[in-house]
């Protein structure tokens, strides 16, 4: 028998004080995350689009359904693993905008959709050959799959680039009478984090014209395109737009970091808060050759740095030094005074692969909490 592990250990129960919370552990600002919510759908109710948020960010079921019950359509994932997840939490419908390659995992999609047959299941495609064994799969099984034409719209990652190669696709899924022809994929990530507004705008005008232009050469060869989905949190006004998007799939905007914290705002988009943070001890205080130093019970394995270190929420203090279980804050100016035991918070740079580190959310309410939500698919890797 293993000893307690940090899965079955929370960090806190309802009714604690955020200060009592054991550390570290992801704090989430219940009033701050409902604006978000909310801003999110006002910002795009008068485009008429569709809201598929992205669920890579939270990987929480019960963010998911939030997510829901305030009138998103349905989820994004990336993994098939993650899908199985939300499906199983009762989430209906669920997107996959990532392809799905190798007979053992197309035939773990099919029976994943199969499983739940009140509900729809997506994937994106780029090579004829596994649509080809997707609908051999699915034929097999019984099952049936939402298919999207992924394209290359300037992340030069995945995705078709000739209109006759998006056309050609899109037969071979029609083809199939256990596909579902749904549509096209056009996700522009490489300009969700262009720090200026006039780029940010200027990379999804190009997104759209790639997507109209296939969108057409798809009417043109009688073949439908019922959706065009894309766009994220720094770009998704400017999808919702365009008159070519019907549906975007913003995700960090219900948790925000400070990566996307460091776009230029447009004053047009709405400002989101940052609902997530990370609650830290300082846990060694020292003072040398003239540098107050505080250092704090979380580095490496409780926050990504991809994006940056997590950020202390108050002035005075920056990081000087992350390693795996260690955050070193070093005195650059006035500040608060920082007392051994004190709690600190610090907003991560990358939300998505910070929460993937975490078993569970600590849910805050004017500093009391509520509750505490696992993150569902931690380690839904594949």
């Amino acid at each position: 028998m293993r000893p307690e592990t940090s899965s079955a250990w929370r960090p806190a129960q309802p009714g604690d004080r955020m200060q009592d919370v054991d550390t570290p552990a992801l704090i989430l600002d219940l009033a701050k995350f409902e604006q978000n919510l909310a801003r999110l759908m006002r910002a795009v109710q008068p485009y008429g689009v569709r809201v598929r948020p992205h669920a890579k960010s939270h990987k929480c079921i019960e963010i998911a359904r939030r997510q829901m019950q305030a009138g998103a359509a349905g989820i994004c994932v990336q993994k098939l693993s993650e899908a199985a997840v939300f499906l199983e939490g009762g989430i209906t419908d669920v997107l996959i905008t990532n392809e799905v390659v190798g007979a053992r995992k197309l035939r773990r999609l099919a029976e994943t959709a199969l499983a739940h047959p009140g509900a729809r299941l997506g994937v994106c495609a780029d090579d004829i050959g596994v649509v080809r064994q997707l609908a051999e799969v699915c034929t097999q099984t019984g099952a049936r799959v939402d298919v999207y034409v992924e394209l290359d719209v300037g992340q030069n990652r995945c995705g078709l680039v000739g209109n006759k190669d998006v056309v050609d696709l899109a037969r071979a899924v029609v083809a199939s009478p256990r596909l579902n022809f749904m549509g096209l994929h056009a996700y522009a990530g490489s300009a969700q984090h262009r720090r200026g507004v006039p780029e940010r705008r200027a990379a999804v005008e190009a997104a759209s014209q790639r997507a109209h232009d296939a969108r057409a050469a798809l009417r043109a060869a009688d073949l439908p395109c019922e959706r065009i989905t894309g766009g994220g949190t720094g770009t998704f006004l400017y999808e919702a737009a365009s008159a070519v998007f019907n549906e975007v799939q913003p995700g960090s905007y219900v948790l925000m970091d400070s990566d996307y914290a460091r776009n230029a705002v447009d004053p047009e988009a709405p400002r989101f808060e940052h609902a997530l943070a990370l609650l830290t001890t300082v846990m060694s205080l020292r003072s040398a050759d003239g540098n107050e130093r505080a250092t704090l019970d979380a580095g490496l394995k409780s926050f990504s740095t991809d994006s940056g270190p997590a950020l202390p929420t108050f002035s005075g203090w920056r990081p000087y030094a992350v390693s795996d279980e260690h955050t070193v804050l070093h005195k650059t100016g006035d500040g608060p005074a920082i007392r051994l035991g004190d709690k600190a918070l610090l907003v991560p740079g990358h939300c998505d692969p910070t929460v993937a580190l975490h078993d569970w959310i600590v849910v805050v309410r004017n500093g009391i909490v509520e509750d505490v939500w696992p993150v569902d698919a931690r380690g839904a890797l594949f």
